[in-house]
């Protein structure tokens, strides 16, 4: 008999962040987080006045630290 496979459902997966969740996923302080965007090392959408960061944006940061280490 196979084994059960584990299906997710698209909108259980989070695409939008907070910068306090943002902060969470990096490990780094809130401040940190606003630094980063006003810097544009991390990019953001604006919904309305709530700031968001797509986790597309998390992964080419992480991407974009791992680069500059190689440096």
């Amino acid at each position: 008999m196979p084994a059960p496979t584990s299906v997710r459902d698209p909108l259980d997966v989070v695409l939008l962040y907070r910068p306090a969740e943002a902060a969470r996923v990096l490990n780094l302080g809130r401040s940190v987080i606003f630094d980063l965007l006003r810097t544009g090392r991390l990019r953001s959408v604006k919904q309305g006045s709530v700031r968001l960061i797509p986790a597309a944006a998390i992964h080419e940061y992480i991407a974009l630290l791992e680069t500059e280490a190689a440096d």
